[in-house]
């Protein structure tokens, strides 16, 4: 790949550095910090140990003896990214640690402050979500790039499978991003060849992201997924375990209702979205926008950005190029495939576990995961973010074939 330097192109309307976005690594936070300052160590010792925590029941008594620390001494946006990251998943754990009979009504004030003012500086709601599960949370395991988390939940090497295969899917979409910015700048220059070399690339990332996503099957173990790892990417809005929400102590005296990690909440497919006017039905967009509140701002803003610039399938229209007219149908070719693959992850990973996990409940002597007396059921048929899953995956798959430029 060439540097940029070596070529003589205008700026870009849509620079990245603006929004947060990486040349290397697109929406991932590029190598996260994995300690933070000495004064955190009672977070990080927590963190550190959350698997056994909640397998031995003894998170929530841990988390009661935790000093209650400032964040005044957080400096950076990784640090805070960090902060962010450690006690997300520290709540995850304190509220799901008994299954879902066994949650709790409040986060007590010594993790609910300091997480509120880690959440507030960052722009993010206090629950985890894909920022911290995923793109904050990696680390170079070796001088050969193997990767690794940085904290962890129950869910052993399935859970390490799943955060980084959805990492791998991020990476892979780098050049996608790279391509929005370049294509927005071509249609602004009327350079018809740059635009239909990075229509081209778009298209190549959107196939190398479900490539990506195929080693969901090497490195996750459904029942593992169902039984172990989903209730702690769940949130308290529309969860029938949580139907009240959660009062966090000490930041509000009313119950807070966030939703749960999502794929949704990726800004990577809302991007390329918004570039190819896909436009999707009014209940579908209307989760996806409430979706937007759990990206990194600038993140979001990035979105926003494409949103109100030119209108790419309009240029292509009226364009009359047909090489421009492929490579455009190309690129929303390759996002229904995508969503079309997503679709069957999902069904092998909540649809056909839950069918077994419901097989396994009818037996008198069922057991799950070392923490959960149970396999969960509240979200048997919606998404960890709270959508109704299959209903949603399928409308937003059929619109974005819907926004193929026919002949």
């Amino acid at each position: 790949m060439q540097a940029s330097g070596d070529t003589e192109e205008p700026p870009l309307p849509l620079a990245l550095s603006r929004f947060q976005v990486s040349e290397e690594f697109g929406f991932l936070l590029p190598d996260p910090l994995t300690e933070l300052p000495a004064p955190y160590g009672p977070w990080m010792d927590i963190a550190h140990e959350l698997p056994q925590l909640i397998a031995s029941h003894q998170l929530r008594s841990r988390v009661h003896q935790m000093p209650q620390l400032s964040s005044q001494h957080l400096r950076g946006r990784e640090e805070l990214h960090l902060a962010h990251l450690v006690l997300s998943f520290i709540t995850m754990g304190y509220v799901w640690q008994e299954g879902e009979e066994g949650t709790v009504q409040v986060l007590p004030r010594n993790l609910a402050v300091p997480y509120w003012e880690v959440s507030q500086a960052l722009g993010l709601p206090p629950i985890l979500s894909h920022a911290d599960f995923v793109l904050a949370n990696w680390r170079r395991k070796d001088p050969n790039r193997n990767l690794d988390t940085i904290i962890t939940l129950p869910g052993g090497e399935s859970l390490q499978g799943f955060i980084l295969v959805t990492l791998l899917v991020e990476k892979a979409a780098v050049p996608g991003i790279k391509a929005i910015s370049r294509a927005l700048g071509a249609i602004l220059q009327g350079d018809e060849e740059t635009l239909h070399r990075a229509l081209e690339e778009l298209a190549g990332a959107i196939e190398a992201m479900r490539e990506a996503l195929r080693q969901m099957h090497d490195h996750v173990d459904p029942e593992v997924f169902y039984s172990e790892i989903r209730i702690f990417l769940s949130g308290w809005k529309d969860n029938p375990a949580m139907p009240h929400g959660l009062i966090y102590e000490g930041v509000s005296p009313e119950p807070l209702a966030y939703s749960g990690g999502s794929a949704a909440q990726s800004s990577v497919l809302h991007a390329f979205d918004e570039l190819l006017g896909i436009c999707h039905r009014q209940d579908c967009a209307a989760f996806l926008h409430r979706m937007r509140d759990y990206m990194p701002p600038p993140h979001r803003a990035f979105v926003e950005e494409i949103r109100g610039a030119v209108s790419l399938k309009q240029h292509v229209l009226s364009s009359g190029d047909e090489r421009l007219r492929a490579a455009f149908n190309r690129c929303v070719s390759a996002l229904t495939d995508f969503r079309s693959y997503h679709i069957s992850i999902v069904t092998k990973y909540i649809a056909t576990a839950a069918a077994k996990a419901r097989a396994r409940r009818a037996q008198p002597c069922a057991s799950a995961g070392p923490a959960l007396g149970k396999p969960p059921s509240a979200l048997e048929a919606k998404g960890t973010g709270g959508s109704h899953i299959f209903s949603f995956l399928k409308s937003i798959r059929d619109t974005t074939r819907e926004g193929m430029i026919s002949a």
